[in-house]
């Protein structure tokens, strides 16, 4: 592919990722998307074909690297630190805020990520459980290993609880804000502590 066309398709994800993040997936058109992005309709077409597998690639763009890196440090954390629960935890936060604060967009698929909680998009809902399912059930069968005592229902709601707690502190409204002169990195290295030694009590609770 050459640059201009991946510049062009990548222009186009940036534009209808921030317009997602604004008027949502049914409020956004493809002419709004196309005027942001500077393109016509047929370019949208031809790299995407329709606006669902648009709203698609929004999502693939992102949760592809993060659920790689969430899988290759669970992976690590099972190799270097066997039946240990914060590691394990370590892995499932860390990517998640370490893409939350993407300065290329990172806060702008946050609002997305509120956009597919909230709009009832059954199309988004199984592309994202067919490319992604498969990461919350390796992370429930690695608590799991750590927590064998925990019954298995218990343990999914807990994880539940989690990316919730999670998906609040990417958007980063919460009580706790970076403190003046404190760079991003080291900020989300603390919510990152906080937040496992949190989950973690609360699976062992």
């Amino acid at each position: 592919m050459s640059s201009t066309a991946f510049s062009t398709k990548d222009r186009i994800l940036g534009a209808a990722e921030e317009l997602f993040a604004q008027y949502g997936f049914a409020g956004t058109s493809l002419r709004q998307v196309t005027s942001h992005a500077d393109v016509n309709i047929a370019a949208v077409n031809y790299h995407f074909g329709s606006k669902e597998n648009l709203v698609n690639e929004v999502f693939r763009r992102r949760m592809d690297e993060m659920s790689a890196r969430r899988m290759a440090m669970l992976e690590a954390a099972e190799r270097e630190h066997p039946g240990e629960l914060e590691p394990v935890l370590a892995a499932f936060v860390e990517p998640a805020l370490a893409m939350a604060q993407d300065r290329q967009g990172g806060g702008a698929f946050i609002r997305v990520i509120a956009r597919a909680y909230a709009e009832k998009n059954d199309s988004l809902r199984k592309f994202l459980s067919d490319q992604y399912g498969h990461v919350p059930r390796e992370f429930a069968r690695a608590i799991g290993q750590c927590l064998p005592e925990l019954p298995r229902e218990q343990l999914l709601w807990r994880l539940d609880f989690l990316a919730g707690a999670l998906t609040y502190a990417m958007a980063d409204f919460g009580m706790i804000k970076r403190p003046p002169g404190t760079t991003e990195a080291t900020h989300r290295e603390r919510a990152a502590r906080e937040l496992i030694r949190f989950a973690a009590a609360g699976f062992t609770s």
